[in-house]
């Protein structure tokens, strides 16, 4: 097996011929992410049947061919917990593999645990532990030692290994398609995040009124636009907690915004205009009615129903040897109930998640079943493991 650590543009042009006819390609990146907007990618880790390479993204600069490689050929892409690959592919060539196996994921299908450490998913799949020892180490920094490019290549060792486990699991036991259904609304949900703009994740807006979460709205897109212009983290320029205080007290005066605790920070000081402009644009176009997003009405026997029926989640995912947290939430269990029994209740305007696909088929119909009466719970056995029993009744 080769092991070359590709450093040129040359060698990277030859690794990207020989990966043009491989079946499965295993991928890993090494990265640094705390300091920037965007993640400094620093090594990226390719696995074949014939060798194992580490590519120096610092060494060269453009990796674009690689990238082109990856999500243009008919190979299987196999990665775990591949979200900031990617983003990586995504930024580079606007494009993602065309055939996605994320280890991670296909082990929710496999057992009960998810999300699961690539470590974990190696020893209880394959029975081995991949070695470790630089965890902590700060990828951007050259020379790497043989020790650092020893242990990237272990993120990439046992990927394809893996891939021919889980898949034969997979199919075994039926969940191929239930697999390869979760892998596609999963890489559409990465390449949606990747632009999607929503100022109502800042923390601590709950109880803003109209006017305010307007001014919450101007500022973060105004943080979004200098965390990208800067290559900063968007918390470094402006923190949650100095939005919603700017929100609250609604003042566009440039002294009265820098007299608040907090944005006395040389940075923010030059800045002060810009903050004042982006509260008074806030005070001029308050959120419309339908602007405030979601809201929860949850009548008290929702509640109710959804504490008794979310236990049938974690046994029905228990028996069957899929990952509960994979699958949904007491929230999923509550927002089932309340679409089929009518009641207005937090929603995007799509079905509940558990009454789509693969989900459905496992725990959304025997909810249906429940609500229905057409099941009842029992207890089958207190000291089991999985006490409750479901019967149809007649």
């Amino acid at each position: 097996m080769r092991h070359p650590t590709i450093t040129d543009p040359h060698e990277l042009t030859q690794l990207c011929r020989r990966l043009e006819s491989v079946k499965q390609i295993g991928i890993d990146t090494e990265f640094v992410s705390e300091d920037t907007f965007y993640s400094e990618l620093c090594l990226i880790q390719i696995a074949t049947g014939d060798e194992m390479a580490v590519v120096d993204t610092i060494a060269i600069q453009d990796v674009s061919s690689l990238w082109k490689v990856l999500t243009e050929g008919e190979h299987v892409t196999v990665l775990h917990a591949g979200r900031e690959e990617l983003n990586f592919m995504l930024r580079a060539v606007g494009k993602t593999p065309r055939h996605l196996f994320d280890v991670q994921i296909a082990s929710g299908f496999c057992s009960n645990e998810f999300p699961s450490a690539y470590g974990s998913v190696v020893q209880k799949f394959l029975g081995t532990k991949p070695a470790k020892g630089e965890q902590r180490t700060d990828w951007r920094k050259r020379p790497l030692t043989d020790a650092q490019i020893k242990y990237a290549r272990e993120d990439v060792r046992h990927l394809l290994a893996l891939y021919d486990k889980l898949h034969g699991l997979l199919e075994e036991r039926g969940r191929l398609s239930w697999f390869e259904e979760e892998m596609t609304s999963w890489q559409a949900e990465v390449v949606a995040a990747s632009s999607r703009k929503d100022w109502r994740r800042v923390s601590g807006i709950g109880k803003l009124g109209s006017q305010s979460l307007a001014i919450v709205r101007e500022l973060w897109h105004w943080r979004l636009e200098e965390a990208q212009k800067l290559n900063r983290p968007q918390r470094r320029i402006l923190r949650d907690d100095l939005i919603v205080e700017l929100a609250k007290r609604k003042i566009d005066n440039p002294q009265q915004v820098m007299a608040i605790r907090g944005m006395e920070r040389g940075a923010l000081k030059r800045k002060a205009d810009e903050l004042a402009a982006c509260v008074r644009r806030g005070l001029e176009s308050p959120l419309e009615k339908d602007d405030h997003g979601p809201r929860h009405r949850v009548p008290p026997q929702l509640n109710l129903l959804g504490q008794f029926l979310a236990p049938a989640l974690g046994s029905v995912c228990r028996h069957e040897v899929v990952a509960a947290s994979l699958v949904g939430t007491a929230s999923d269990v509550r927002e089932l109930v309340a679409h089929r029994l009518g009641f207005h209740y937090e929603s995007n305007g799509d079905l509940p998640a558990l009454a789509r696909g693969w989900r459905s088929e496992l725990i959304g119909k025997l909810i249906d079943d429940l609500l229905a009466g057409k099941k009842s719970i029992r207890i089958s056995n207190a000291k089991d493991a999985d006490p409750l029993a479901f019967d149809d009744i007649r």
